[in-house]
């Protein structure tokens, strides 16, 4: 594989990882936007990965990209709340279907990933240096 390959694969795996984070900071905004039982809310967005090959052939290197951002299909939260203006008949008012715990999770996968392959083009950055260093010696 060519170093060439690493920052492909790094760089791919950080824009991943960055949608994924705005997502997830999407997703703790609005964890308490109240909407009417008769409207649409909000809805978690999920991030779903695939692998892309970075060349053709059987054992090519593979990098990552988002194949697409879609909305969690779980219901709404609803909370007792018979005074809230948005409360529907039966005194419950529809919350978005996001987990904070959950998506608190996702932020700190998210960021450690993120992290970890920055810290991987850096090291392939570094060593590419040396090599250079070593062969103009």
């Amino acid at each position: 594989m060519s170093m060439l390959n690493v920052f492909q694969i790094a760089a791919s795996a950080l824009t991943a990882q960055s949608m994924r984070l705005n997502a997830v900071a999407s997703n703790l905004a609005n964890v308490n936007s109240a909407h009417s039982s008769t409207g649409e809310g909000y809805k978690a967005k999920q991030v779903l990965f695939e692998a892309v090959p970075l060349q053709a052939g059987a054992g090519a290197a593979q990098g990552v990209r988002v194949r697409q951002v879609v909305e969690d299909a779980a219901p709404p939260r609803l909370a007792y709340e018979p005074s809230h203006p948005l409360a529907d008949a039966r005194g419950y008012v529809a919350y978005p279907n996001v987990d904070a715990v959950e998506e608190m999770v996702n932020m700190i996968s998210a960021s450690r990933s993120y992290q970890t392959n920055a810290e991987v083009m850096s090291t392939a950055k570094d060593l590419t240096q040396r090599t250079l260093a070593l062969l103009q010696s």
